[in-house]
């Protein structure tokens, strides 16, 4: 079985001003919330589809009205990250490959076809034409991530990081031990990726680049305008 967990327990207290105070995964993104978007291109490929909730719990609910979908809730969700949100969720890690990704990303349909076709146990989506004004970097030699954070200085980071993951085998297992590992260091504001940060000088930890993919996770609000453009332009 193929299952994905969605984060979207957050607030994202970046653009919640600008988009007042909903949800940014419930964003409109011309006709169809964001959410709903994601879950409907999993579901479609025949995947489990699991979202943590929280913040603004009853919205996401609402716009996901009528889909399969399991539900956790991440009831410290304002006092803790994304690592906490994937705990309430750990039972359904348990399946043959796990895709773990951030709600409040779009990413083209493409994407999925990439993740779903990686044989690697342990992938981790990342854009090379991202450096510059990229959020989140990462550090990748030979298909490698070794170095990751935010502000990175750019002769060393040479990609951003995509929001999207995809695990399979025994590694399923070991970031359950991890995960608990982690949750017992009581590193509750950590987001969830840090659980494959922490193993990459244990074993590789591997990145696939999708540069010329369009892909933008909502920080801000124009962020969420290059979506709009986006959409308006593929139709």
């Amino acid at each position: 079985m193929t299952r994905a967990i969605l984060m979207a327990a957050g607030q994202g207290t970046r653009i919640s001003r600008s988009i007042n105070d909903y949800c940014k995964c419930t964003l409109d993104i011309g006709g169809i919330p964001l959410i709903r978007y994601t879950a409907e291109m999993l579901l479609n490929d025949g995947i489990d589809v699991h979202i943590v909730v929280g913040y603004d719990k009853q919205r996401i609910k609402n716009a996901l009205k009528g889909l399969d979908i399991v539900y956790h809730e991440n009831v410290f969700y304002s006092i803790t990250n994304s690592l906490a949100s994937l705990w309430f969720a750990r039972e359904a890690i348990a399946c043959d490959t796990l895709i773990l990704g951030n709600a409040d990303v779009y990413w083209e349909t493409d994407l999925l076809s990439v993740l779903i076709a990686e044989e690697r146990d342990c992938i981790m989506l990342c854009d090379t034409s991202r450096v510059e004004e990229g959020d989140y970097l990462l550090r990748v030699e030979n298909g490698k991530i070794l170095n990751r954070g935010k502000g990175n200085n750019c002769y060393e980071a040479n990609c951003e990081y995509v929001g999207l993951a995809a695990i399979r085998k025994e590694m399923i297992s070991k970031c359950r031990e991890r995960l608990e590992l982690l949750i017992q260091q009581q590193r509750y504001g950590d987001w969830w990726e840090e659980i494959l940060y922490s193993m990459m000088f244990e074993r590789p930890i591997w990145a696939k680049d999708i540069a010329g993919k369009f892909w933008a996770e909502i920080d801000f609000i124009e962020d969420y305008e290059k979506i709009l453009r986006y959409r308006n332009n593929v139709k």
